[in-house]
């Protein structure tokens, strides 16, 4: 039997062109929910929502730059026009970059900061009003590199540790108003975005190996599964909540 947690729900899901962020969409629509998918890749977006719709889903979307505060602002209202409502907000729209730290620049430190860290603090300031309305809930995507320390990653590492206080700060403030924020921290998955990764000269390998434990990676919908779970109703006690999966690899 399939499942229907988001039946009349409606949700918001960013990065959806691919990986994740594509792979929840698709499991959000597939139980039941009505999806907006947000992507700065166009193709990549229209083609998603092409597989939810063909599937019997309901979805629809719109390209953004997530680190764009107006254009998170627009975003919002696009959702509110055509659903009505919000339920669910899914931040996952991110990008992660390996570099010596003294080689890092201050542009793209700035970069990886405002895609992984002020996107998703823009989106939920947009959505608050009406993920309030609706006891609603924001799942955002953290990873390991936010819960534990990685060398060459200095600006990836600061921004989802800074995302995860994002979320802890947040559960606090709106919890007793009915409102729900969690973090999902992967580790290594098997997404384009992981293949994209360059690995700088001079690097310690054996450091780069302690980010994977479990010598594996995640497949993107084993992720997926997760964010569905803490967006849903089964969820309703969970708030604050930093949620590894990773295979180990933050336990030590």
């Amino acid at each position: 039997m399939t499942n229907s947690r988001f039946t009349n729900k409606v949700a918001l899901v960013t990065g959806a062109a691919s990986g994740i962020g594509k792979a929840t969409a698709n499991l959000l629509a597939m139980e039941g929910g009505s999806i907006w998918c947000a992507d700065i890749n166009r193709k990549g977006m229209e083609d998603t929502i092409r597989e939810i719709r063909k599937s019997g889903g309901d979805a629809a979307g719109s390209t953004f730059d997530a680190t764009d505060a107006e254009q998170a602002k627009g975003l919002v209202a696009k959702v509110i026009d055509h659903f009505d409502k919000l339920d669910i907000l899914c931040n996952i729209a991110g990008m992660v970059r390996m570099a010596l730290t003294k080689d890092e620049t201050p542009e793209m430190w700035d970069r990886v900061m405002a895609l992984n860290c002020h996107g998703p603090f823009y989106l939920s300031l947009a959505a608050l009003p009406h993920l309030l309305e609706q006891k609603g809930n924001i799942v955002n995507l953290a990873s390991v590199a936010g819960i534990m320390g990685q060398a060459y990653t200095a600006a990836y590492c600061a921004s989802k540790h800074a995302l995860i206080g994002l979320t802890k700060s947040m559960a606090l403030e709106f919890g007793r108003q009915g409102l729900r924020v969690n973090a999902i921290c992967p580790g290594a998955v098997n997404t384009t975005l992981i293949q994209t990764i360059s690995v700088p000269d001079g690097v310690d390998l054996d450091l780069i190996a302690r980010y994977n434990f479990a010598q594996d990676a995640a497949e993107a919908d084993e992720v997926a599964k997760m964010i569905a779970y803490v967006a849903s109703d089964d969820a309703r006690f969970v708030n604050g909540a930093v949620l590894s999966i990773d295979g180990g690899t933050s336990c030590g």
